[in-house]
């Protein structure tokens, strides 16, 4: 068997697979099969967002009421793959970064400006 078919037959499997996965359960990791994100680009986007948490609970300990750049820097570095609100909604439902999520959600309901189309997504060098 050849490996491009070997790929192909794994990309089938997974395909298959994802439709089993209860997607009110678990969107998050649905998202990440979806859209086709690498094990790297999975591991860079949870390096992001623990970088996120932390900043928050320090800038939450200093005293700081406005998150709103917290969030466009998310945005901002989101890898290409993902959108910003989508990706969002995800972690909230699974529960990663709870405390973050949870103010990047409820400044998005504030409508503290991104859009999906209009964030500015850096590709790796």
């Amino acid at each position: 068997m050849s490996q491009q078919s070997e790929k192909e037959i794994m990309s089938f499997h997974l395909q298959l697979l994802s439709k089993l996965i209860d997607v009110d359960q678990y969107p998050f990791i649905k998202l990440i099969i979806e859209k086709n994100i690498t094990k790297e680009e999975y591991s860079e986007l949870f390096k992001l967002l623990q970088m996120l948490e932390n900043e928050y609970e320090l800038q939450k300990e200093e005293g700081f009421l406005d998150f709103s750049s917290l969030l466009i820097h998310f945005a901002g570095m989101l890898n290409e793959k993902l959108e910003p609100t989508e990706t969002i909604e995800a972690l909230k439902i699974e529960g990663y970064f709870p405390h973050l999520i949870k103010e990047f959600t409820m400044l998005r309901k504030k409508g503290v400006a991104f859009s999906d189309t209009s964030v500015k997504h850096f590709p790796k060098r």
